[in-house]
This record gives structure tokens, C-alpha cells and sequence, in this order.
């Protein structure tokens, strides 16, 4: 049973028929069609039901191939942007600290996180990180709340001295994944954006691993109520069964580049860029996320999981329990340093994949997982924690 939707991308599941039957009948009409001065109907339709169903206003859609891809269009469309405008000092990014935003040049000098960048580092960009609202970090009786708040007064006192030289902030909205699934305060969210819009810095959301329903609602900034300026989604788009990703974002930014003039316009090209074979499984998963009610269905499923994992919650060897929609993350006390492949291995010999990120394990599993599979991955990880 894969636990982990294969890397957070496949929310139905492999194979799924429904996803199967589209992708057969997109073969046999059109497989691929560039998109230089061209389109084609999966892309068109998958961009108006985008559209409809993300927060505010992000009514122009950017395709790319993943998730990294994203982050580079976003970047660049930022900086651009302030570029147009005259802005020429708004030149540099800023992230969450154990943030993760790709492995290409441009995302992995937003990412944080030390595993992936430090071998590169002299290819990167600087960045400046900012404190991360993650409650983990709590050392005293600060309340998650006024955690929250504490770090969103950091970045405020960031930007008070360094907003003109400025692009945007990336983050990733209440989850940070690759980070140890990180979890925050909503509030944090509704602090950047004010902070942002107080000293005109793009807020960019990647949603690339928690879009779609992840954390409870269809998209994380809804926890919060607010709209960023660039959306970054991809991972879960197609179901997990092709790359694609799409940078979403607002009239106000598009315009910026409806120019005559070639120099003004934001140039990023990928040869699939609004694959045809892709914008249909995408369009089979959000016709999915509709016919399967995935937020509604999906609370059963959380109060089920966590009800059945309330031994885990309080064993010894656990800490931090934590749950956001249908994303569970804890941390083992242990002093194995090779925790985890070896949970790995055990998990397989139960029959499920999982793969801890260090000494956190997580769940990720796809939306149709039932109670009886529910069951036997709470209770096979518990029996491989009592074995630690």
C-alpha cells in the first residue's frame, strides 16, 4: 500500500480507471501541441476550471513540466515584473527557514534545507531565510499562535529595512513538506500577506505538495483566507500520472507583460508546456475531486485515522503528533542512525511504503484509502515503533 501517494502525487491512487479511460481518448485525438502561437481544448477547459476553483483572483494560468519549474516561473515572473515597473533594486527572493521549493538553480536557492543545496552552493543565489512559524520549534509556553506571530514580527522587521531590494517571499502555505511536515498557525499566512502587501513584495505560495485538497481544504491559503500574488502548483495535478505544473497568478501581473514589444515579454519555454496527454489527467483528477466530494469524504477518513492512532500518539518513542487534512507527521526518539531505511524495510515487509523523512515519519495516503487499509497502516507503523 503506498502510504505516501508515491511522493504526494498520486491522490487517486495507480491506475485509476476513470484517469485510464481519459488518457486513451486524448491519445486518439491529439497527443501534443506546441504552444508557441498554438493551443489546444484540455488546455484551455483545464485553465478555466483552474481559475474557478482557486482563491481570489488568479485568473491567468502559466503551464510548465514540474514542480521545480514552477518555482523558476515564478521567480522570474516576479523579478520581471518589478524590472518593468522600474523597480531595478527588487532583486533578491526570500524564503522560510527548512523551507523546500525545487532542485533546479533558482528553486534550491530558496530551499533551505541543507541536504539538497549544500554540494551547490556556490552555484546559488543568496537568500535570506526567515525564522519559520513551525510550532516544532516552540521552546517555552508559547502558544502556537504567538509563535506564529512572533515570526511574522521578524519578517515584518525584515522587510522594514530591506523591501526595496525585494522581489516576492516563497512559501510553502501551512505545511512544510520536505521539511520534516513542518505544520503552522494560519495566521502566520494572514500576517506575510499583509507584511507583503505593506511593502509591495510578491507573495508566492507553492502548493505544489499540499494543492488539491491535501490539508483539508481544496487549497492551504484558504486556511487562512488569503490570495497570493504567484500560485505554484503541480505533484498532485495530474493524479500523479504525468508532469505538469502551472504558476497561476493575477490580471494585475499579466498585464505587466502584454507588451508589442519582444523585450517585455516573459519569455520561459518548455517543449511540453500544456502537454495535451497531461491537461486531460488533469482534468480527470479534478472531475474526481468533485465526483468523490474529496473534502467532505476525506474528514471521515482524518477523524477514523486519528481515533486509531491515538496509541501512537502517546507512545513513549513519538513526538510532536501532528495532523493537516490528510497529512500525519510525527517524530521517533531513537538512536538507530539508520532509522530511516530501516523503517523503510520494515514497513515493506508489511506490505506498505513509507519513507521517513530522518526521524520523521509520515502518512500521505491517497483519497480513496479505506477504513480496513487505515487499519493495517496504523497498526503495522505502531508495531514497528514498538520494536525500536
Amino acid at each position: 500500500m503506498d502510504a505516501i501517494s508515491s511522493w504526494w502525487v498520486n491522490l487517486f491512487g495507480h491506475c485509476h480507471p476513470y484517469i485510464n479511460d481519459a488518457l486513451v481518448d486524448q491519445l486518439n485525438k491529439i497527443e501534443h501541441v506546441m504552444f508557441a502561437g498554438f493551443t489546444h481544448e484540455p488546455a484551455v477547459e483545464l485553465a478555466e476550471r483552474l481559475t474557478q476553483i482557486t482563491p481570489g483572483n488568479l485568473d491567468h494560468c502559466f503551464f510548465a513540466s514540474d514542480g521545480s519549474s514552477a518555482t523558476e516561473i515564478a521567480l522570474k515572473m516576479s523579478f520581471h515584473y518589478w524590472q518593468l515597473y522600474g523597480n531595478t533594486d527588487k532583486i533578491n527572493f526570500i524564503s522560510l527557514r527548512n523551507g523546500y521549493h525545487g532542485e533546479t538553480l533558482g528553486s534550491l536557492s530558496v530551499t533551505e534545507i541543507p541536504f539538497f543545496k549544500q554540494t551547490y552552493a556556490p552555484l546559488l543565489r543568496s537568500t535570506k531565510y526567515m525564522p519559520s512559524p513551525d510550532w516544532r520549534n516552540i521552546s517555552d509556553n508559547e502558544t502556537h499562535l504567538e509563535f506564529a506571530l512572533k515570526a511574522a514580527s521578524e519578517l515584518e522587521s525584515f522587510l522594514s529595512k530591506h523591501h526595496t531590494q525585494t522581489a516576492a517571499f516563497i512559501l510553502e502555505p501551512i505545511v512544510q513538506a520536505a521539511g520534516g511536515m513542518g505544520m503552522y498557525h494560519p495566521i502566520y499566512l494572514q500576517r506575510a500577506r499583509a507584511i507583503c502587501d505593506k511593502y509591495q513584495v510578491h507573495l508566492i505560495a507553492d502548493e505544489i505538495a499540499v494543492g488539491f485538497g491535501r490539508t483539508g481544504k481544496m487549497f492551504a491559503c484558504e486556511h487562512a483566507e488569503i490570495v497570493p500574488d504567484l500560485l505554484c502548483l503541480a505533484k498532485g495535478l495530474t493524479g500523479g500520472y504525468l508532469p505538469l505544473s502551472v504558476v497561476m497568478t493575477t490580471d494585475k501581473i499579466y498585464q505587466a507583460f502584454y507588451q508589442d514589444e519582444v523585450s517585455k515579454a516573459f519569455v520561459h519555454s518548455h517543449s511540453h508546456t500544456g502537454n495535451a496527454l497531461a491537461c486531460r489527467a488533469s482534468l480527470a483528477t479534478l472531475d474526481l475531486i468533485e465526483q468523490y466530494n474529496v473534502i467532505e469524504a476525506n474528514q471521515a477518513k482524518i477523524d477514523y485515522l486519528n481515533q486509531l492512532a491515538l496509541p501512537l500518539q502517546s507512545h513513549s518513542s513519538v513526538k510532536n503528533f501532528r495532523n493537516c487534512g490528510m497529512i500525519w507527521a510525527f517524530e521517533v526518539e531513537t538512536d538507530d542512525p539508520q532509522f530511516s531505511n530501516n523503517f523503510f524495510q520494515k514497513a515493506l515487509e508489511k506490505q506498505l511504503l513509507l519513507r521517513p523523512l530522518g526521524k520523521t515519519v509520515y502518512f500521505m495516503p491517497p483519497y480513496i484509502i479505506n477504513e480496513y487499509e487505515i487499519e493495517h497502516l496504523v497498526n503495522s507503523v505502531l508495531q514497528i515503533i514498538n520494536l525500536q
